[in-house]
């Protein structure tokens, strides 16, 4: 057992989905996996997945029966399926099939494990199985990416021989890997007991009652970085503006409107953590005064008087106990340059700088980012949001780490 897994499965109640595909063979040893590393599993099949793996191979594993049926007479008594849902702390889906990812997208529930994952309020994960082409297919990388901006894990899919002759992605991760996954899933990530706030998404400064001054963001980011943190074992409270998104499951969400109620929510929280992400794009400035009544459109003209916003970030960072501070710099252009300037002005720790202009930056799922700190910077290029999110907190992580060792 290695030591990300140690003792922190013990007791976990792991719900086991396994959709049809010839990767079902693997999720017998997943199961042994965690068995052994003292979690409590419950197996579920989709009905086709029998033509893959036998029941009775799960059950004398598990110790328990196999679920499969939606309507079961022996269970729906005590309405069975919501009894598994709220008994699950976790919901993993290996392997987890083109169709039942695309099924899990719009939020059909024909069969018990679909049923499942809509009723649980328990963390999903899902362990992609398909040929290379399918998975590269637009559509699953459509539904991939939407299910993960809802919060629920996409681990994999690996890359390597199939059994169909193919070469590629598309492979499910190794059991051990998974295990590896829920470990960490479960406190033994690399920021495990560490307390993360996360702003995320646009502020709005309203002019009256119907208009304000805002911004393109989308939320995607933060809430993917927020997403991120969590998977590393991370207790994140995400202060959010107005976004159409989902809250990662396990985050605790602070919902506000303007620049000033993010700056009390944030210096709220703040002085409890140990980190502080400033994903969102907060407006500079807010008007003078923000009438009671509708501006009617009667001159040619209209002034608006603003001021500026509090400068959220540079006052944390200002704080004699602050957090390792990190920013976000939207540039236009001299992207580097610019975002070494704003590191080094608001006094943070770290800067993660990305492009912003049509199709790049805000209201797209794929983004890039250069990422500076003192004595260094790297590229993470062109990607998923989400995955991009993974790859920003493992460096969060590095630094911090760095940081504490000198």
């Amino acid at each position: 057992m290695t030591s990300v897994v140690g003792n922190h499965l013990r007791g976990r109640r792991i719900l086991l989905g396994i959709t049809a595909g010839i990767a079902a063979y693997k999720a017998a040893e997943l199961a042994r996996l965690l068995i052994r590393a003292g979690a409590e599993v419950q197996a579920v099949m989709t009905p086709s997945a029998k033509e893959f793996l036998g029941e009775t191979t799960l059950q004398a594993i598990t110790g328990r029966l196999v679920r499969i049926e939606l309507f079961d007479p022996a269970h729906e008594a005590a309405m069975g399926h919501i009894e598994l849902a709220r008994w699950a702390e976790l919901i993993l889906l290996a392997p987890a099939s083109a169709d039942f990812i695309a099924k899990l997208r719009v939020g059909m529930a024909d069969t018990l494990l679909h049923t499942l994952c809509l009723a649980t309020q328990a963390p999903i994960a899902l362990a992609p199985a398909m040929n290379q082409a399918m998975w590269a297919h637009s559509a699953t990388r459509s539904n991939t990416a939407a299910l993960e901006t809802r919060g629920i894990h996409i681990w994999g899919p690996g890359a390597g021989e199939q059994a169909c002759g193919d070469n590629g992605p598309g492979r499910m991760l190794e059991p051990q890997q998974l295990l590896e996954r829920v470990g960490t899933l479960f406190g033994g990530g690399r920021l495990a007991g560490r307390r993360a706030v996360v702003t995320a998404g646009p502020t709005r400064e309203p002019v009256d009652p119907v208009r304000f001054v805002g911004n393109r963001s989308s939320g995607k980011m933060g809430y993917a970085v927020a997403s991120a943190l969590l998977r590393e074992g991370a207790e994140v409270t995400l202060v959010s503006g107005p976004v159409d998104l989902d809250p990662p499951a396990g985050a605790k969400l602070i919902d506000v409107e303007t620049a000033e109620q993010m700056y009390e929510a944030c210096m709220q929280v703040v002085p409890e953590a140990e980190l502080f992400v400033a994903c969102a794009a907060v407006a500079d400035y807010r008007p003078l005064e923000s009438t009671s009544q509708k501006i009617k459109k009667e001159a040619d003209t209209l002034t608006l008087q603003l001021v500026r916003n509090p400068d959220i970030l540079k006052d944390v960072a200002a704080l004699p106990e602050r957090p390792f501070c990190v920013g976000f710099a939207a540039e236009t252009e001299d992207l580097e340059s610019h975002a070494e300037a704003k590191r080094r002005a608001k006094g943070i720790d770290m800067i993660a700088a990305n492009e912003v202009g049509a199709g790049a930056g805000f209201e797209v799922n794929d983004n890039a980012l250069r990422v500076l700190w003192e004595g260094g910077s790297v590229q993470l290029t062109l990607q998923p949001k989400p995955r991009l999110a993974e790859q920003l907190v493992s460096l969060i992580a590095e630094r911090m780490d760095a940081q504490t060792a000198t």
